[in-house]
C-alpha cells in the first residue's frame, strides 16, 4: 500500500449554510472561496481544538490506510464572519471560532450508513474495528455509525471523539497499553472475524515516519490553546508517543475486540 505525505490545503469560509445539530459540538454546512461545500468544525466548540486535532490525525490515519475518507482542509473564519447571523447560540460559535478551524469535504448526496439495510465484508468490518481500537474511537455505534455510502462506497466521517486520552487528564503512557472497552458497542464489530490478519497489515503500513507526518499537520496553535500545556512540540511529540506506544502493544487491543465479539456471536 502506497502513502503519500499528506498536504491540507487551507481555504476561507465565505457563507454560513445551514447547521448540523448533532451532539454538542453544532458543526455547520459552509462554502467557502473555492466554490465548495464543507462540513465545518469549530474550534470555539465544547470541545475546543482537542476535537479538531483528534479529527484531524484519526482522519488522516484512516487515510493511510486505504480508507475513504472526505477530504480535510484548514478553514479561516474571518472576524466579520457571521455578524448577520440572527441564532445567538450560533454567532456566539462563530465569534468564539474565529481563526483557524477544519472543515471537510461535504459529500452531497451521500446517505448514512444502516447496519440493517447495508452491509460490509469481514475484511472491510475488521479493518474499521481495528483502525478505531487504535484511535480509541467511541463514536462508530449502531445509534450514529459516522459513516456514509456515497457513489455506491463506504466513507468514514466524524472522528472528533477519537483519541480521547487528551481529555482525560491521566498519564497517556497508561492509557496507549490498555485495551479498548467501548469497542463492544461498536457497529461493526460482528462482522470484525479478520482481526488478525488486519493487525498485521496495518502495524506494518503505519511506520513511525508515516505517525509523525500526519501529527506534524496540527497547527500549533491548536496545541498550545490551553495555557496549562506543555510547549507545541511537546505536545505533539505526546501524540506520536501514544501512537506509537498503542501500535506497538496492538494485541491488547485486538484481543479486547475478538473478546468482546465472542460475547457477541
Amino acid at each position: 500500500m502506497s502513502y503519500k505525505q499528506p498536504e491540507l490545503r487551507t481555504v476561507h469560509v465565505i457563507r454560513y449554510v445551514t447547521p448540523l445539530r448533532e451532539g454538542g459540538s453544532l458543526p455547520a454546512i459552509a462554502e467557502a472561496d473555492d466554490d465548495f461545500l464543507y462540513v465545518l468544525k469549530f474550534r470555539g466548540a465544547g470541545q475546543g481544538t482537542k476535537a479538531l486535532i483528534a479529527e484531524l490525525i484519526a482522519g488522516e490515519l484512516a487515510r493511510a490506510l486505504g480508507f475513504r475518507v472526505p477530504e480535510i482542509v484548514f478553514a479561516e473564519l474571518d472576524p466579520a464572519f457571521g455578524r448577520s447571523e440572527p441564532d445567538e447560540e450560533i454567532q456566539d460559535l462563530l465569534k468564539a471560532s474565529v481563526g483557524l478551524n477544519l472543515a471537510l469535504h461535504y459529500l452531497s448526496g451521500a446517505i448514512t450508513f444502516d447496519p440493517i439495510v447495508n452491509t460490509v465484508d469481514a475484511r472491510l468490518a475488521s479493518q474499521i474495528v481495528w483502525l478505531d481500537c487504535f484511535v480509541t474511537n467511541v463514536d462508530r455505534t449502531a445509534r450514529n455509525t459516522n459513516m456514509l455510502i456515497w457513489h455506491k462506497e463506504l466513507w468514514l466521517i466524524d472522528h472528533g471523539a477519537s483519541l480521547y486520552f487528551h481529555h482525560s487528564g491521566q498519564p497517556w503512557e497508561e492509557q496507549a497499553r490498555r485495551p479498548f472497552g467501548p469497542i463492544k458497542d461498536h457497529v461493526l464489530l460482528p462482522r470484525a472475524s479478520e482481526l488478525d490478519a488486519v493487525d498485521a497489515e496495518f502495524r506494518s503500513v503505519l511506520t513511525p515516519d508515516v505517525i509523525r507526518s500526519i501529527v506534524s499537520l496540527v497547527p500549533d496553535e491548536w496545541l498550545t490553546n490551553d495555557p496549562s500545556v506543555e510547549s507545541a512540540d511537546e505536545q505533539r511529540q505526546i501524540y506520536i508517543q501514544f501512537l506509537e506506544t498503542r501500535l506497538a502493544h496492538s494485541e491488547v487491543f485486538v484481543k479486547e475486540a475478538q473478546h468482546a465479539r465472542k460475547a457477541l456471536v
